[in-house]
């Protein structure tokens, strides 16, 4: 594709999205901002969140890894299934009881000050890591269809593509995302079919004959039972159903969305459709790996050493020009739909966990008021746009794995202290020194990484893996049970 195309494109999609934020952003405020008046349609949250949680990274990285590990990212996804379905009846329930805007108020509640403090931090920190990853994804296809056609840098790349986020989010937050993510999440499954079908085209396959070419090659295996190995399928379907909970359940960011609804009942039913569209989705993306492989393969097409690259490289040099288009579209909107979101949940979680606005849903703010919480919300809005292009180009130097291992990875270390806190409130009704939490959140981190980096010395050529955010999660459990105040009980929130 031409630089000009690229352009053309990539304009058009992102004037839609600034309409959108025009309509939807009208007489905003901080409520608006952060919880969109809880005036969203259940069914317009459940189609968002697919784009929200698939997101560039899925587009690219999930095709891309099939060339590593075959179809066995699938039982990391089966364990999805199980783990949403404790959002929906566990999670759920608790924070539309206590009607919270940052659900890590309820760590407030049920614990004290620090451990409020620290799990916003500790979102903060996993947003912050994993929004750079997703946009590094998009930046690097822009680069490559675009930005390096003239000869221009990498972080100047980076640097649009926040801004681009910055311009349609800044004054609407939650409740224009909702409906971006909606358009998102559309262009994301039609660039994904388009994808299929154009390749089954290019191969001369039939629909019958797309799913035997798949099921039939070196990429179809799915189970892997060896105890020792890290794609072991008990240790994938248990951290999958895991990290479903900490990565959406645990997550302001995806939480946001969910509580824009009005009712339970509504955003219970979300989270339904939402998981068997996922499942779906995810089994089309490691069949479009396949297909890449297969027809890179007979083309003679050289395999990138990066995984990622394979796709990209592809449809803009191999594929026609229309495709070319609908892939950009694709992965343009699925990387917008998850950064977008992240930026504005990390504005939401440290204007209201941090500076206390929005925190009082009941507050009748005066004019002045108002104006000051917007004038702090955007300059919040502005210094995470910063910090997330710092972190894109500390990852773009030291990265040599694909997106998609480096998000679950660094999810299993930042998750974990969340993940043992509100198991130990969720499910014990001990009081805990909450002056010493915070201390045992950045332990258990670190005793988890030395136990992961020493596993197969240690336990006989063990891998942990991502079962690494169970031990995480384990060792914060066991550090608060050592820090309880053995003379208070109460019942959890």
């Amino acid at each position: 594709m031409s630089p000009g195309l690229v352009f053309t494109v990539i304009a058009g999609y992102f004037l839609l999205l600034i309409t959108i934020s025009y309509f939807t952003s009208r007489n905003a405020d901080s409520q608006t901002f952060f919880t969109g008046n809880r005036q969203s349609p259940w069914y317009l949250v459940a189609f968002g969140m697919i784009g929200a949680t698939l997101s560039g990274i899925t587009f690219i990285s999930v095709p891309g890894e099939v060339g590593n590990s075959q179809f066995t990212y699938f039982q990391l996804v089966l364990g999805f299934i199980p783990g949403y379905a404790f959002i929906a009846l566990v999670l759920m329930p608790l924070y539309y009881k206590l009607n919270l805007v940052s659900i890590y108020g309820y760590l407030e509640q049920r614990f004290g000050y620090y451990a409020y403090k620290t799990g916003a931090f500790f979102f903060l920190l996993s947003r912050v890591i994993g929004a750079s990853l997703r946009l590094f994804i998009v930046a690097g296809v822009l680069h490559l269809a675009f930005f390096k056609s003239f000869g221009l840098p990498f972080w100047l790349t980076v640097v649009v593509a926040i801004v681009l986020i910055w311009l349609y989010t800044f004054q609407g937050g939650i409740k224009t995302i909702v409906w971006t993510d909606t358009l998102q999440t559309f262009l994301i499954l039609a660039s994904l079919v388009i994808s299929i079908l154009l390749i089954k085209n290019e191969l001369n396959l039939s629909l019958g004959q797309l799913v035997t070419t798949i099921q039939d090659s070196e990429f179809s295996q799915v189970f892997v039972w060896d105890w020792q190995s890290q794609r072991n399928f008990f240790k994938l379907f248990i951290s999958g159903a895991f990290s479903a909970i900490v990565m959406t359940g645990l997550d302001q960011d995806m939480m946001q969305k969910n509580l824009t609804v009005k009712t339970l009942e509504g955003a219970q039913k979300n989270m339904l459709w939402f998981t068997v569209v996922l499942v779906f989705a995810n089994i089309l993306f490691l069949s479009l790996g396949a297909l890449l492989y297969i027809y890179a393969d007979q083309i003679g097409f050289q395999i990138p050493d990066r995984s990622d690259n394979l796709f990209p490289a592809l449809a803009v040099n191999q594929f026609a020009v229309y495709a070319g288009i609908i892939f950009l579209l694709g992965i343009t909107a699925a990387a917008y739909s998850s950064a977008d979101s992240a930026l504005t949940a990390l504005t939401t979680s440290f204007c209201v966990d941090f500076l206390g606005i929005g925190r009082d849903r009941d507050e009748v703010q005066d004019a002045a008021k108002a104006r000051s919480d917007k004038r702090i919300r955007t300059r919040v809005h502005v210094m995470f746009s910063v910090i997330l292009l710092i972190v894109i180009m500390i990852f773009n130097a030291i990265n040599e794995e694909s997106v998609v291992m480096s998000v679950y990875r660094i999810a299993s270390y930042t998750y974990g202290p969340l993940l043992g806190l509100y198991a130990f409130g969720l499910y014990t009704n001990w009081r805990v020194k909450d002056r010493l939490i915070p201390w045992v959140a950045v332990l258990s981190p670190l005793v988890s990484f030395v136990l992961d980096t020493n596993s197969e010395a240690w336990f006989n050529g063990f891998k942990f893996g991502f079962f690494i955010l169970i031990v995480n999660g384990a060792l914060t459990f066991l550090g608060l049970l050592l820090i309880r105040n053995r003379s208070h009980q109460e019942q959890p929130v």
